[in-house]
């Protein structure tokens, strides 16, 4: 059985193994495969004749799935799916699955690595250190932006699933109250420090905001001018989630014009970011290339799913399937 990697660097550049694909057939990995819409000829050559596809980032498109009548399965390297056209994949009986929940913990402890930036700057201040302003300071101590403590503070967790949960977990160990918003409320979830609130109100009382929803048509851009204008003055957004769930402009201009405090994304609307995004630019406002996903544990738990979905697939059990 001949298996494919499409883009295998992102998940494993080497410091992982693809031993458990290997057991179960004849891999060839690809660190990437070049994808453009108008030609997907690269993609078509790199799938060939395998029965079995795996992608995190490289698309799948209807085009390609017509020049490729080997394939039989597709398994997506991440929880987002939308690189994949599913429906032209049922069509022609490509099972497509997905790798749920492997980052939970990883996602979480990011959103507060970029939370507590926002709060202390502590590369800031290790650099001014680094360069001398302790040594030549005349007190014993000193700061070169406020800092924030988070205690008594609410963050408003935009998407109360898995992720939204731990990280609201963590907010609660800091001292926080927790507004959560969810399309499904369950609420054995509720406590005195977590509460569920319609949007309107999380965007009104919320010092932090943090997105963990998935990018619909509904979500889309849903931060924004009119959103941003709900909130308070000394508001901080977190980004974990996805990039276009962010009008990036309308966060540039109410950052620059201090209409809120600060913000923290590690995704945008583009990847990679493109020169021209207006956050790059943006009065303290914190970017990282994408990230949370990537702690090294969680990346081998990514693998380790992909292995055993797969293993379920050539059992005639198949699961976490995406194109019912």
């Amino acid at each position: 059985m001949k298996m494919v990697v499409l883009d295998g660097y992102t998940t494993n550049p080497g410091d992982l193994s693809w031993e458990g694909l290997e057991r179960l057939g004849d891999v060839k990995v690809f660190d990437r495969t070049t994808f453009d819409v108008t030609d997907d000829s690269k993609v078509v050559e790199n799938i060939g004749d395998a029965e079995i596809v795996f992608t995190n980032k490289t698309p799948i498109t209807r085009t390609t799935l017509e020049q490729v009548p080997n394939l039989k399965y597709i398994g997506v390297l991440a929880t987002g799916y939308n690189v994949v056209d599913i429906e032209a994949a049922k069509e022609r009986g490509i099972i497509v699955t997905n790798i749920p929940t492997y980052g939970t913990q990883a996602v979480a402890q990011m959103t507060f690595a970029l939370l507590l930036e926002l709060c202390h700057h502590v590369g800031s201040h290790s650099e001014a250190v680094k360069k001398g302003a302790w040594t030549e300071s005349l007190d014993w101590c000193f700061w070169n932006h406020p800092l924030v403590e988070l205690a008594g503070k609410k963050i408003g967790i935009i998407g109360y699933g898995k992720i939204g949960q731990a990280v609201g977990d963590i907010a609660k160990a800091f001292g926080m109250k927790v507004l959560a918003y969810a399309r499904r409320k369950d609420p054995s979830l509720e406590s005195d420090s977590v509460t569920y609130v319609e949007l309107e109100e999380l965007l009104q009382e919320s010092d932090v905001i943090s997105l963990h929803c998935p990018l619909t048509e509904s979500t889309k851009e849903m931060i924004n001018d009119d959103s941003i204008a709900k909130m308070k003055q000394n508001v901080m957004i977190i980004n974990t989630a996805r990039g276009p769930l962010i009008d990036e402009y309308a966060l540039a201009d109410a950052l620059n014009n201090k209409r809120i405090a600060g913000a923290a994304v590690d995704v945008v609307s583009t990847e990679p970011i493109t020169s021209d995004n207006p956050l790059l630019q943006a009065r303290n406002c914190f970017i990282t290339p994408h990230i949370s996903w990537a702690p090294k544990e969680a990346r081998q738990r990514l693998i380790d799913i992909a292995v055993s979905n797969l293993e379920k697939y050539l059992s005639g059990q198949p699961v976490n399937i995406v194109n019912r």
